[in-house]
């Protein structure tokens, strides 16, 4: 397979150039990722649908990944329940390697096509469920292991990747292709394609949550209210929405835990 992913640098002799002369190219390149996201919208869409729908019925969503992209899940999946308030296992991120291999490289786990399956079975993943794999490559063994054993169990399966085609995509019921050309820097990619992966991810979660009723208008309603900062956007939420002091809000919140059951148990 040829993968874009580990084409040559557009750009030569990068270690010979100045500082201003690396951030303009880093900055060059950062500015097509977004473009190549619009590209995929139509299978974000896609995929963010279909997750939508499972997660309803009481279905979960899972991430799988290995390095970059694995802890990038993790990121995201971790970032659900202050959001929008939901349980910390209806989201769930699994890198290759375990925890630790988000903070330090676990040698040769992302070769093992059984592990993730295996990992997952941990959750008691059923076909309720969805599993978006994550790889830049979209040739990861552990990612596509997973997405296999995922599909003949009649689990949802999608990914993110950062090449055309490939195992990856072959394995995904709704695959998402996020192709961001050759990396400033030969093959690495924790630059481009992760932050290719991490606006995807953004537009996954954030949308299947809107979708599953976590938003009320432009407001995240049922974040959990864990520092100060986060209260105080709270209250002045409850506010807004029912015209009341800092005061009155700031009690309701305190008394009911959210903004929305204080707005609604204020109606």
């Amino acid at each position: 397979m040829n993968r874009v992913t580990e084409q040559e640098s557009n750009y030569n002799d990068i270690d010979k150039m100045s500082v201003m002369e690396i951030l303009k190219g880093i900055n060059n390149e950062d500015k097509l990722v977004p473009l190549a996201v619009e590209r995929a919208l139509p299978q974000i869409e896609q995929l963010a649908s279909a997750v939508a729908e499972r997660m309803k019925t009481g279905g979960r969503l899972f991430y799988i990944g290995a390095g970059t992209s694995g802890r990038l899940g993790v990121v995201d999946a971790s970032e659900c329940p202050p959001t929008f308030g939901v349980p910390f296992d209806m989201v769930v991120g699994i890198i290759a390697g375990g925890d630790t291999a988000i903070r330090k490289a676990v040698e040769f786990a992302e070769d093992d096509d059984k592990q993730a399956w295996i990992d997952l079975q941990e959750y008691n993943i059923c076909e309720k469920d969805s599993l978006v794999g994550l790889a830049a490559s979209g040739t990861t063994p552990y990612v596509i292991g997973g997405l296999n054993t995922a599909r003949e169990n009649g689990v949802l399966t999608g990914c993110i990747v950062c090449n055309n085609g490939g195992p990856i995509v072959a394995a995904s019921d709704f695959p998402v292709e996020v192709v961001v050309g050759p990396e400033f820097l030969t093959g690495s990619t924790r630059m481009k394609s992760g932050t290719a992966q991490k606006l995807a991810l953004n537009m996954l979660s954030t949308t299947v949550m809107i979708r599953l009723g976590k938003v009320k208008g432009n407001k995240m309603v049922d974040m959990q209210l864990t520092n100060h900062k986060l209260v105080d956007r709270g209250t002045q939420m409850v506010m807004d929405e029912l015209s009341i002091n800092h005061t009155e809000a700031a009690a309701l919140l305190a008394k009911y835990g959210s903004v929305r059951k204080a707005v609604e148990a204020s109606k």
